[in-house]
């Protein structure tokens, strides 16, 4: 069952990374006195850094039992590992490292380095999110691209119509780099809460594209992840500029 969409309009980015960091901290609490664990699939790219920095950075940080946490990514550039354009390694440089996980539970997707294939690594990905149950995230954070991409499913590309996969290759990506490693619609839609996280004015076409009522994901991926109890975007004024002139 997914849910309707909640829009929560910020100042600028580092008001929505703030905002995305003090509401993560929340959700880690409130699902640490549920459940033995949190699970949080992460996002890369410039907005998925300063949210980690920020959360380093949030006063209330020490309430979450970080060795409670599980983290995983929505997706990952098929590079070696530590390589600087993969999305594991910026989060580690915006201080993911310095929260005091358990490296053990810190599942990063492997790289040509340590997996003979993309295909062998969306599999490993697959069998390890199935080991610790699948569906169980507790929040998802994604980017969505100016395409209105999400994690690695891009506009009309064949990679969004796999279905009763988990984490699937993608090849031939119109961003680069070209192979990744992602979770498909049916993973992110198991998933408790989905937040979508963007700032910058060349997103506000996206963002309203994918809050169209009648939108398909073919069209704009971004309206194909949906929470099964939370459907959450933060976004800043720019992004926002569109959305705000159809409802006009």
């Amino acid at each position: 069952m997914s849910t309707a969409s909640r829009v929560i309009v910020h100042p600028d980015k580092q008001a929505v990374a703030d905002a995305g960091a003090a509401r993560l901290l929340t959700a880690i609490i409130d699902a640490q006195a549920d459940r033995a664990e949190a699970q949080l699939a992460l996002t890369g790219g410039s907005m998925g850094s300063t949210i980690i920095t920020s959360l380093v950075n949030q006063p209330g940080r020490d309430a979450v039992d970080w060795r409670r946490v599980r983290v995983w990514w929505g997706d990952e550039r098929y590079l070696p590992t530590g390589h600087p354009d993969r999305n594991d390694t910026q989060n580690d440089d915006a201080g993911l490292t310095m929260l005091g996980l358990d490296p053990d539970k810190v599942h990063r997707v492997a790289g040509p380095d340590t997996s003979d294939s993309v295909q062998d690594s969306a599999e490993a990905y697959a069998e390890t999110l199935r080991e610790y149950g699948l569906g169980a995230f507790d929040v998802v954070m994604l980017g969505v691209g100016p395409d209105a991409h999400v994690a690695s499913l891009f506009p009309h590309h064949p990679a969004q119509q796999i279905s009763g996969a988990i984490a699937i290759p993608v090849e031939d990506s119109p961003k680069p780099p070209p192979t990744r490693v992602s979770l498909t619609f049916d993973a992110l839609n198991r998933s408790r809460a989905v937040w979508f996280l963007v700032a910058g004015a060349e997103k506000a076409d996206a963002v309203a594209g994918a809050l169209t009522p009648d939108a398909r994901a073919w069209d704009f991926p971004a309206a194909g992840a949906h929470g099964t109890e939370a459907s959450l975007w933060l976004v800043d004024q720019a992004a926002a500029s569109s959305l705000e002139a159809r409802r006009d």
